[in-house]
């Protein structure tokens, strides 16, 4: 199988290279674009951790700055985020290791999206909340 497949018909080529691993046909496999796949399927894990990391300190900033607007909505979108990170961390565990770094990372980005959707440039510089609060059920920022 060359790399033109991979291009061309990316569904056809996936089902070729399972049907050779599974025959054990390996020297005909496309190892390069495989070990890419493989990579990069890593790699969106990741991105959809952070993107809920994102989500939810958004949530948390709007929580605390803005107490006056409370909602339901953001209540259950907060509840909703730290619920779909536990699953991603339960079939992911190793991604646990790296929280700490990836909440730094997309913390400028939660910043963004709060100031977009509340008008408010006041939050903090670094992320104000700690892991264990991010993560638990229960915490709302006061």
């Amino acid at each position: 199988m060359n790399s033109t497949t991979h291009e061309n018909d990316f569904y056809a080529w996936t089902q070729e290279q399972a049907n050779l691993l599974k025959t054990g046909q390996l020297h005909q496999i496309d190892l390069q674009n495989i070990i890419e796949e493989i990579e990069d399927m890593g790699r969106s894990e990741k991105r959809q951790l952070e993107s809920r990391l994102e989500i939810l300190i958004t949530h948390l900033l709007k929580w605390q700055f803005r107490p006056n607007l409370h909602s339901r909505s953001w209540q259950l979108t907060i509840k909703e985020q730290r619920l779909r990170l536990e699953k991603i961390l339960q079939k992911n565990p190793s991604l646990e290791t790296n929280l700490t770094e990836s909440i730094e990372d997309i913390y400028p980005f939660a910043t963004i999206s709060a100031e977009k959707e509340t008008g408010l440039s006041l939050f903090p510089e670094t992320c104000p909340y700690s892991l264990t609060e991010i993560l638990s059920l229960e915490f709302l920022p006061d």
